[in-house]
């Protein structure tokens, strides 16, 4: 493809809307995961059906747009609400990734250091950024990407960077239509974006045969299961996409009761009236065949088969964003709650569940109560029958009381590295990992990726403030939040 075509095309077709072209992406991995792995459609039949019930039994629209923000109401997305996760090898493939998702309209938004879990990684989220676009769709990927250096092992090591110089994740078409969106703006045509999703399926679809032998397989698996999934494998394959439910107690029951294996305890904040930050299950990995090459030489380099177990099907139930005091408090009385389990006689799922549950009373349970403490994001909008104003300086606290303003959590779009982690080693047969002694490395990240990421804390103060201008505006009215 030359620039002079693209240049051309582009002057009788539309450019694709990324918002648009993002939810086509979606559902197109979506059908793909259902047909590769039929028990993620069984998950989300559960999910559908358990918010349906738990709407319909809520019909005060403020009670449900205070807890499950803009998941509900007139622009719903949570049928649409999807994330997944993607675990990558080298800075090329990251920095191709973000390149793809970059026409979708996700970008690199935050940090995740995996090591303190035992994980020889760290990891972004790729996510979009303005309220408008969450609002259309707010599809998200946990894309992790292997940290060499803290792989201690120096054969494996060496091993998994090997097969991971010899493979191509990306298609040659794919390649130039990502050339292609580089000339126009980082966007592409209506014909070339159908193109682009087949093309792009390809690097997260499964393959039944593995890129490596048994024996190399078995080697890095020895060291870490997931070395095995990252680097013995012909793509970045989705290891789970996640549906949002609004009840995920009900939803785990749900999975239980129709046979699914599903994982012991729900990873995240404990259950409150007022839901913050995520809470995240799942069904357990299933066994998947796989043939490997053999190198023995009785085998005359045939193919063997085995097995891999990496893939699964996972539920979240969203709260609200919160603040960095919020975050500060929720990782002290988190840090609390283990600290205690520890010190119990023996840990399982309930004893867990019940420190967590004791540490979280010291933690504000009404939305007024969080928001005096400033310790959750909330977005401000105008009464719709408000009492007048007088023009001139207003606190937000003022508005609130006399009832000319309302709230509204923000939704958190991002995610827990130690919640991850715990979902990634239930899944990898690996819960005993030991914490690795590293400092995060954001900066190389930063430079695998090709750009900065984003600071999703700007990001909430940015909605929230946006929304005080505007009701400032049509107030005609200066407020102090």
């Amino acid at each position: 493809m030359s620039s002079s075509k693209t240049i051309t095309t582009t002057l009788h077709e539309d450019l694709a809307d990324p918002n648009a072209l993002r939810t086509s992406f979606i559902l197109a991995m979506s059908n793909m995961y259902k047909s590769e792995v039929p028990l993620y459609g069984t998950l989300v039949d559960i999910v559908s059906d358990v918010n349906k019930a738990t709407l319909q039994s809520s019909l005060d629209p403020n009670i449900l747009s205070m807890r499950y923000g803009d998941a509900v109401g007139p622009s719903s997305r949570i049928d649409i609400e999807r994330h997944g996760a993607i675990r990558l090898g080298t800075p090329h493939e990251l920095r191709t990734i973000r390149r793809i998702f970059n026409i979708i309209g996700l970008h690199p938004v935050g940090y995740y250091d995996l090591a303190p879990a035992g994980l020889p990684m760290h990891a972004t989220c790729f996510r979009p950024k303005s309220k408008s676009s969450l609002r259309q769709n707010p599809f998200r990927v946990f894309t992790s990407v292997l940290r060499p250096e803290l792989i201690k092992d120096a054969q494996a090591r060496s091993l998994a960077m090997e097969l991971l110089s010899k493979r191509n994740i990306f298609t040659p078409q794919l390649m130039d239509l990502l050339d292609e969106a580089d000339i126009q703006s980082g966007r592409l045509t209506l014909s070339q974006s159908k193109v682009f999703i087949s093309e792009a399926m390809e690097t997260f679809k499964w393959h039944g045969t593995a890129a490596s032998s048994h024996q190399d397989y078995m080697c890095l698996k020895a060291e870490h299961p997931i070395l095995a999934d990252i680097a013995c494998f012909r793509s970045a394959h989705i290891n789970h996409l996640t549906p949002r439910t609004v009840d995920i107690i009900a939803a785990q029951n749900a999975m239980e009761q129709e046979g699914l294996s599903v994982k012991e305890r729900i990873e995240g904040p404990p259950s409150r009236k007022c839901p913050i930050l995520l809470r995240q299950t799942s069904f357990l990995a299933i066994e998947e065949p796989i043939k490997f090459a053999t190198t023995e030489p009785a085998a005359a380099l045939s193919l063997i088969q085995g097995s891999h177990r990496a893939r699964f099907g996972e539920i979240e139930e969203r709260g609200a964003a919160v603040t960095p005091a919020g975050r500060a408090l929720y990782d002290t009385l988190l840090d609390e709650a283990m600290a205690a389990a520890k010190t119990a006689e023996s840990i399982s799922a309930e004893s867990l569940d019940d420190e967590v549950a004791k540490a979280f009373s010291k933690y504000p349970d009404t939305w007024e109560d969080m928001r005096s403490r400033d310790l959750v994001y909330f977005s401000y909008r105008v009464k719709q029958h408000q009492p007048s104003v007088c023009r001139g300086a207003y606190t937000m606290a003022q508005l609130l009381t006399d009832g000319v303003v309302e709230v509204i959590p923000i939704t958190y779009e991002d995610f827990l590295p130690l919640s991850a982690a715990g979902i990634f080693q239930s899944n990898l047969g690996n819960k005993d990992a030991q914490q690795l002694d590293a400092s995060p490395d954001v900066a190389g990240l930063e430079q695998a990726l090709g750009v900065k990421l984003s600071d999703s804390d700007e990001l909430y103060r940015s909605i929230r403030d946006e929304s005080i201008q505007e009701c400032a505006r049509l107030l005609g009215i200066t407020i102090e939040l």
